[in-house]
């Protein structure tokens, strides 16, 4: 993976063609617009209870479509508030997940972070590397300051996929949410450009 030169350090074509042609390829994945294929399979994977437990507040099925829909709206990338992208490994270029920045604030240089991998695709690095290229896009493309995410603390996978992204957990909200008949705390995490800068 080549690094990418940042927009304020372009000085001709050729440096300005290899920063959009490395913008969206990380180590073993790469960023690519959502397609109609796509779809059924975030539908099946939104719905899998090792999915539904991490990223919804209650376990509960849902109508079918409504999940196609909302990615759909995430990746329309037709405003800067919010961008998303499949995510496919860039030898084979099978679809593994999505990631999406979303809720952007123009005057806080602020968004928020979400990513869906399919349950097979989960310990093998594939999110660490789909989150590091989304936060490059937040910082070098949207101009961000600051990329914060939410997760439950018994995802102790995700919170370490994050860790290794360049996050870090800046707070609690306590017994936050209710699973299995206990009360569990929401994980606050979060960037900064100036963090992201000096790691990269």
């Amino acid at each position: 993976m080549a690094p990418v030169t940042p927009f304020n350090q372009l000085s001709n074509v050729e440096q300005a063609e290899d920063y959009a042609e490395n913008l969206f390829v990380g180590r073993s994945v790469r960023l690519r617009p959502l397609r109609e294929d796509d779809l059924p399979y975030l539908e099946q994977w939104w719905f899998d209870p090792s999915i539904v437990v991490l990223q919804n507040h209650t376990v509960l099925p849902r109508p079918e479509g409504g999940v196609s829909e909302q990615f759909s709206q995430w990746s329309a990338n037709t405003s800067s508030e919010a961008v998303g992208f499949s995510i496919e490994l860039t030898e084979t270029e099978e679809f593994v997940g999505h990631v999406t920045l979303y809720g952007r604030n123009p005057i806080n240089q602020s968004a928020t972070l979400a990513i869906v991998l399919g349950p097979e695709f989960h310990g093998r690095g594939y999110g660490s590397d789909a989150v590091r290229l989304a936060v490059k896009y937040g910082f070098l493309q949207l101009g961000l300051n600051r990329i914060e995410l939410q997760t439950w603390a018994f995802n102790t996978r995700g919170i370490a996929s994050y860790t290794k992204a360049g996050f870090v957990e800046e707070g609690r909200r306590r017994e936050a949410v209710f699973f299995n008949g206990r009360r569990h705390d929401e994980v606050i995490m979060a960037i900064l450009r100036d963090d992201w800068a000096g790691n990269s």
